[in-house]
């Protein structure tokens, strides 16, 4: 009997080319979600390059409705899943904070989670799928679909970026081994701590971001993303919640008032935050995360507010001990931050805001501690010797010298355990073994980057039409990547099946 295989696939449609690559090495049923806009969806909708038994458009089954919500139906999800639907919910950048287009009510945003329920449980009873293959989520949907997989113990293939050069994970767990470290079976490699500076100095994740970050997008193709939004049909789009509120007057005024306000915060980081920071001075470094993105908002559901954990932080440290908080470059994408947050940030006692422009591997050598929501700096922390802080479960936080915040009240007794311990390199040396053991090598942002401008004008848009012509030359140009990442997805399948037997 052949396996069963359902796909998730994103906006970005990166798990269309994962399947492709699976299924021309892996005979089985296939099964497909797909969470995309109407543009994209043309092509989808008739596309014969995979072959699937059955396919779901997401939005064709989450409609506006005047029924109010069944909150017995909710809760009684709820309790058979152990699924907290409000922490998804309000951890929603469409449904809260974010949003400029549609305030969402209580009703609107509790009838959009009884339609979500009611079909993914419709869809798991129906296909009964052996195995699910998806990306990690950075929506509440995608995120409440893993969460009844795993919940119902379905085998979830998750793709997930490692931040260490072109190394991405396979695990049911995004960012996460899928079992537990055993310190005592891990062999070291006997490198040094110079040795593994090298190694992690070697992958300069800031480079790879900034090389995203400055890439130039052509003016004609700008010019092409406008007039095809202007002259395109957006009245079906206007259905699905992602859309409400928008109009194109509306988000040609957002993208306006969105240009002004990089420039208007660009010019007041350079006049105001600080580019020579004393490094000769006690102090432990935050950077701050991206807002509105999966390591806040999925992966660390408590902490999504900054500042209160800057103010947490601050409060919690030793007299003597200062606070140094740095803006991330890939802020740049959200349009910085409001001027008030920074003011906000820069008015709280004993802490100085850093430019993004500042190397983050100077304050790692020198600072005390490195403190993180949801990042990989905690973990390059290690390899300064520099023990550090965080606040969600990361892929690295078995290692002895990095700290798990669960209750904040603790914080101030994490933080003097910390300036007491002392990173052994052996340590690292034996997790850096066994990360590599558990990786693949993959180059999403090289795959990423070759299909946002194939297809969707660098990345400017992902509502727009897709031509057979143009996805039948993109398989055969990459062909060799998807069925290099393919099989190492069946070699995942296998070994869940090997430990189910």
């Amino acid at each position: 009997m052949k396996d069963k295989i359902l796909v998730w696939i994103s906006p970005d449609i990166m798990h269309y080319f994962i399947a492709y690559g699976i299924q021309k090495n892996y005979d089985a049923d296939y099964f497909v979600i797909y969470d995309i806009p109407n543009e994209t969806r043309k092509f989808f909708s008739k596309q014969n390059f995979l072959k699937f038994k059955k396919s779901w458009f997401f939005f064709d089954y989450i409609k506006k409705t005047k029924t109010l919500p069944n909150y017995e139906y909710l809760s009684y999800f709820e309790e058979k899943y152990d699924i907290n639907l409000w922490k998804l919910a309000i951890n929603e950048r469409i449904f809260y904070r974010f949003f400029d287009f549609h305030k969402f009510t209580t009703e609107e945003i509790c009838s959009i989670l009884e339609q979500e329920c009611r079909l993914f449980e419709k869809i798991l009873d129906e296909v009964n799928p052996d195995f699910i293959i998806t990306k990690y989520a950075s929506r509440h949907h995608h995120e409440l679909f893993y969460k009844l997989c795993i919940s119902r113990g379905i085998k979830v293939l998750t793709l997930s970026k490692t931040n260490l050069g072109t190394k991405t994970m396979i695990s049911e767990t995004a960012h996460t081994f899928d079992s537990k470290i055993n310190w005592n079976d891990i062999k070291s490699e006997g490198k040094t701590l110079e040795e593994l500076q090298k190694y992690i100095q070697s992958f300069n994740f800031l480079k790879v971001v900034k090389k995203n970050l400055n890439k130039k997008t052509p003016k004609i193709d700008m010019i092409k993303v406008i007039v095809n939004y202007l002259i395109s049909d957006t009245s079906k789009n206007r259905e699905q919640y992602y859309y409400f509120g928008r109009t194109k007057f509306k988000v040609l005024l957002y993208m306006i008032k969105s240009t002004l306000n990089r420039k208007f915060r660009e010019s007041f980081m350079g006049k105001n935050l600080e580019k020579e920071p004393n490094c000769n001075e006690t102090f432990v470094y935050f950077p701050i995360h991206v807002d509105m993105e999966r390591p806040l908002l999925i992966k660390a559901p408590f902490f999504t507010n900054q500042i209160e954990i800057i103010r947490h932080i601050a409060k919690s440290l030793p007299m003597g001990v200062k606070l140094y908080v740095k803006e991330t470059p890939a802020a740049v994408t959200r349009d910085w931050r409001s001027i008030s947050t920074y003011k906000e940030i820069m008015a709280i006692p004993n802490v100085t805001l850093i430019h993004p422009s500042i190397s983050p591997e100077k304050l790692m050598k020198n600072c005390s501690i490195v403190f993180t929501i949801a990042g990989a700096s905690g973990f390059e922390a290690a390899f300064y010797g520099k023990p550090s802080i965080v606040f969600s479960d990361v892929v690295y936080v078995e290692l002895p010298s990095v700290t798990r915040v669960r209750e904040i009240e603790n914080l101030e007794l994490i933080i003097k355990k910390s300036m007491k311990t002392k990173v052994d390199h052996i340590d690292l040396d034996k997790f850096v073994n066994h990360l590599e053991t558990n990786v693949i090598d993959f180059n999403w942002f090289e795959l990423e980057s070759k299909v946002a401008e194939s297809f969707f004008f660098g990345g400017y848009t992902s509502d727009v039409i897709i031509s057979t012509l143009q996805m039948k030359s993109f398989l055969e140009k990459n062909i060799e990547t998807l069925n290099y990442v393919g099989k190492e997805h069946i070699k995942k399948i296998d070994i869940y099946k090997q430990k189910q037997n």
